[in-house]
Order: C-alpha cells, then sequence, then structure tokens
C-alpha cells in the first residue's frame, strides 16, 4: 500500500475517488495520498463517521485528522459526539495537544472527565481517553501522581496482553517507563 503511495505521490482527487468506493483498501490509500488541508470540517466530520474499520479509523486520525489545520476546529465538535467513533477522534486529537500543544486546554477537566468515563467507555473512545491519561501523567509533571492514580484505581487495560519488549498500555506502567527512558536521556 505504501509503495503504491509513494509511486502515486499526493493526488487529492484521486484520493476523494479511492474514498468514495466505501471500500478498505481503496479508503486507506486514499489516507496515503490525500491533502488532509484540502479537506473542510464537515468532510472531516462525514469520513470520520465512516472509518468503522480499526485501521481505516487510526489512519484517519494520525494521518488526516491530526494534520489538518482543522485539527481543533474538528476536536472540540467531536469531543462529546455519542458516536464511539467520533468521540475516539476526539480524544485521539486531545491527547495529541496533551503532547504538544497543551496551551488552552485544561488538564484538570480532562483528568476529571477521565476519572468519570473511562472505566465504563466503549472500548474506542476507553483507549483514546487512555492515552489521554498517560500523555496528562508523561508530559505534565505537575499532574502526574494524579493521572498515576487514576490509573490505578480504574484498572483499564491493567490486563490487556503485552508483547516481551513492549510498553503496556496500562496507565501507569505506561507512564512510568517513557517518563523513565526520557530522564535516562537527560
Amino acid at each position: 500500500m505504501r509503495t503504491l503511495a509513494k509511486k502515486i505521490k499526493t493526488n487529492h482527487a484521486l484520493a476523494k475517488e479511492l474514498w468514495s468506493t466505501g471500500e478498505t483498501a481503496p479508503r486507506l490509500l486514499a489516507l496515503l495520498i490525500c491533502t488532509p488541508r484540502e479537506f473542510s470540517a464537515d468532510e472531516l466530520d462525514a469520513m470520520l463517521r465512516e472509518t468503522r474499520p480499526p485501521k481505516v479509523n487510526d489512519w484517519f486520525v494520525n494521518y488526516v485528522a491530526k494534520k489538518s489545520p482543522l485539527a481543533e476546529e474538528v476536536r472540540v465538535r467531536w469531543f462529546d459526539d455519542a458516536d464511539p467513533t467520533v468521540a475516539a477522534g476526539a480524544w485521539s486529537l486531545t491527547s495529541e495537544r496533551v503532547a504538544k500543544k497543551p496551551e488552552g486546554l485544561d488538564l484538570e477537566d480532562l483528568l476529571d472527565r477521565i476519572e468519570r468515563e473511562m472505566k465504563d467507555a466503549p472500548k474506542r473512545p476507553q483507549w483514546a481517553m487512555n492515552e489521554t491519561l498517560a500523555q496528562i501523567g508523561i508530559y505534565h509533571p505537575r499532574l502526574r501522581a494524579r493521572a498515576l492514580a487514576i490509573g490505578e484505581r480504574l484498572q483499564v487495560l491493567a490486563d490487556y496482553p503485552t508483547a516481551p519488549g513492549c510498553t503496556s498500555p496500562f496507565a501507569p506502567v505506561w507512564i512510568g517507563e517513557i517518563v523513565r527512558r526520557r530522564e535516562s536521556t537527560h
């Protein structure tokens, strides 16, 4: 898929045609050759709502939504959506902001919401909320103890199978490992 995308290069018109097929493989290729800044907020919204296969959803959020100049606009639009796929997109964009551009985010409020909602959230938004929790703990030392405590109390992904040599997605382990790595390089 990536080899084909490299041959095609960026071709937004073709990407839109491929997306319109509704098929997974053409959509994945579309996400690799599109121009994220060319999509309107309404187009991004409609596309996210159609990303049912997990890989299409993941690629859409990471390769298109996060790279769009409208990322913040759609993050806010999607945040309280009842559709778990859409809510997960909002949390993924929030996680990105927490790590890279936290100015203007109310991190305490995000922790309150994670503490209230993550345990019983549907799987996709739960995973993205967990990532946001970990990013808060990793990148914001003043909130690290609270993020760790929330993770320990909720136990979300505590039993997730993790391959040897990989970091567990369980937030307390994830936070601890990444902070340890970052501190050992400084």
